[in-house]
């Protein structure tokens, strides 16, 4: 008789080594896919925006992922920042958000196998609306709905963990978070500040973090702010919680005119040298955001001897 054996293919298993990760070490995330599809070429006008790569460039998509594990990440996130129902029904496609969001996160899976690697995938589950906008949050009811859909669809895909991500108000942080957790997968939410360290919304990052604290995520990030800026609000952060914290920041930022400003960490080694002070601040989940590549990711594995 053959001793009964667990498959590591078996998500519940690499769930649970992810969570005994998360204890233990730092973990390299990915850097930008929008930003990077763009670079290559690859359409991704609004209001599809990145999820047109599903369908029309699935083998740039993979590519890019798998870029970003041969350069030494340990979590990717699957294309699914734009495939919620909400978003898909602007084109008239709503009634495929399952569909197109299991396609982005087969094509992530795939990139896994082809590098050999035993890298985590990731859902994101973004905000509704435009991320730099949260005046224009949706109703309560909607985001319960939506956020609740999103959740199961990528817990019924098989990814490894749910990344709420980009979220620039408390509102829908905790409701999809609280969305993400009931349905028993890895749950980390990551908020996006202003140049003020506040959230988008003018909400305190004290006051975000206290209320995603009681729905017990397995961590907290922070993300799509400027490089420069990312440090003093994840110090804050640290003091708040001793939860894993991350972060994962753009290479420039829009200024008041809405412009975009590029700064120094749009070179790898600028990139890493900020990360090392995010990792010295307790940081142990890092990677990039827009503008980032993955010789971004390669650098800042270098840097941090990971």
């Amino acid at each position: 008789m053959h001793p009964f054996t667990i498959s590591y293919n078996d998500p519940n298993v690499r769930r649970k080594l992810l969570k005994r990760k998360l204890k233990s070490e730092t973990l390299l995330l990915d850097g930008a896919t929008g930003t990077e599809l763009e670079r290559r070429g690859v359409d991704i006008s609004l209001p599809l925006w990145s999820a047109r790569a599903i369908l029309d460039a699935p083998e740039t998509l993979m590519q890019i992922h798998l870029d970003y594990l041969l350069a030494g990440a340990n979590i990717i996130t699957a294309n699914t920042f734009r495939t919620h129902r909400h978003n898909l029904a602007s084109s008239e496609m709503g009634d495929q958000a399952t569909t197109i969001t299991k396609q982005a996160v087969e094509i992530a899976k795939k990139a896994v196998r082809l590098s050999n690697t035993s890298a985590f995938v990731a859902g994101s589950i973004a905000p509704l609306g435009d991320s730099y906008t949260p005046q224009n949050t949706l109703s309560e009811t909607t985001l319960r709905e939506e956020h609740a859909l999103m959740s199961n669809i990528l817990m019924s895909c098989g990814v490894d963990l749910l990344l709420v991500e980009t979220m620039n108000t408390i509102l829908e942080a905790v409701i999809a978070t609280s969305a993400a957790i009931s349905t028993g997968c890895p749950t980390f939410t990551s908020l996006v500040c202003g140049r003020d360290g506040s959230l988008l919304s003018g909400e305190s990052l004290y006051d975000a973090a206290a209320s995603l604290l009681q729905l017990n995520p397995h961590a907290i990030l922070i993300n799509c702010t400027s490089a420069q800026d990312i440090l003093s609000p994840l110090q804050d952060l640290r003091t708040y919680t001793k939860l894993p914290i991350g972060a994962y920041a753009n290479v420039g930022y829009l200024n008041e005119q809405k412009n975009w400003v590029q700064t120094a960490a749009v070179n790898p080694d600028s990139y890493a040298k900020y990360a090392l002070t995010w990792s010295q601040a307790g940081a142990t989940l890092i990677g990039g955001c827009c503008g980032t590549r993955p010789a971004h990711i390669a650098t800042l594995r270098n840097l941090l001897s990971l």
